[in-house]
């Protein structure tokens, strides 16, 4: 008996730290990664920044590219820029979340709702978002409210798409026992269908965040005098190379670490949902 015990007790301890070394791996492979990636932006620049003609663009490199990042960490119109990228994103976001999370229940829900709302929303999310810009200029008095708009439509179809597909992996049983009971469809989607549905609600968070990173710069040159898309195009008209690749490489770390929050917020909440359900 005191050698199974023992022997429990060495497995759970092998558990233990089976965690640390799996973060361990993905740190060092993560590191590893980056490395290569900065060594192939290394060659390649050389290759082609070394050439004839191409000298003043030496500042894409990463040296200088490095210095200028630097001296990004104490510009207050940098971070100033970030905060307004940041707030544009939010409010997008929040707008897409506002009219594509409650679609997105309905549609998923009502099946007859998702063959009439198949083709118009597949046609539409195909539309690409800074197409919208035009009508976005002439529709809103302000480009802050032109910005907003392009990044809804940029969002708001992976909300509604991915919602619809949570709605649809509701363990329909569950939805019988509460018929049986004499649940209201209102009342269904509320304690049933929104629960179940939070893991792929925070996948189309996840996604829309990557879709208006990527909208947020093409918005930015409409006309406004903040943001970090204004400030790359103003590094570009004033030949400023490393300090545009340096605000480049700014926009996917912030990007990145947005994301990564959203990962463990992701994972947070699929641990809580596997400790309800043991």
């Amino acid at each position: 008996t005191m050698n199974k015990i023992a022997s429990r007790m060495k497995n759970l301890s092998k558990l233990k730290y089976i965690p640390g070394r799996v973060m361990c791996s993905r740190i060092m492979y993560s590191v590893m990664g980056s490395l290569i990636l900065i060594v192939m932006w290394a060659l390649i620049g050389f290759l082609v920044f070394n050439r004839p003609g191409y000298e003043q663009f030496s500042g894409f490199l990463p040296i200088p590219t490095i210095k200028a990042m630097y001296g990004l960490l104490f510009d207050m119109d940098f971070w100033m820029s970030v905060i307004s990228s940041l707030k544009r994103v939010i409010i997008g976001i929040v707008i897409a979340f506002a009219v594509g999370l409650p679609f997105g229940l309905i549609i998923g829900f009502y099946k007859q709702l998702q063959q009439i709302s198949y083709t118009p929303i597949q046609f539409l999310r195909m539309i690409s978002p800074v197409s919208w810009m035009p009508i976005a200029l002439l529709v809103f008095e302000g480009f802050e409210s032109a910005i907003y708009f392009l990044i809804t439509m940029a969002t708001i179809w992976p909300i509604i798409l991915n919602t619809i597909q949570g709605v649809m992996n509701v363990n329909p049983q569950w939805l019988s026992m509460a018929r049986n009971q004499g649940a209201t469809d209102l009342q269904l989607l509320r304690h049933i269908v929104l629960p179940s549905s939070v893991p792929f609600i925070l996948t189309s968070l996840r996604l829309s965040l990557g879709v208006a990173w990527i909208v947020l710069v093409p918005a930015e040159f409409l006309g406004v005098s903040s943001g970090l898309g204004y400030m790359i195009n103003d590094a570009r008209d004033t030949m400023e190379y490393e300090r545009l690749m340096a605000i480049v490489i700014a926009i996917g770390i912030l990007g990145f670490a947005i994301d990564g929050l959203i990962d463990i917020l992701q994972r947070t909440c699929r641990w809580s949902t596997f400790g309800q359900s043991s």
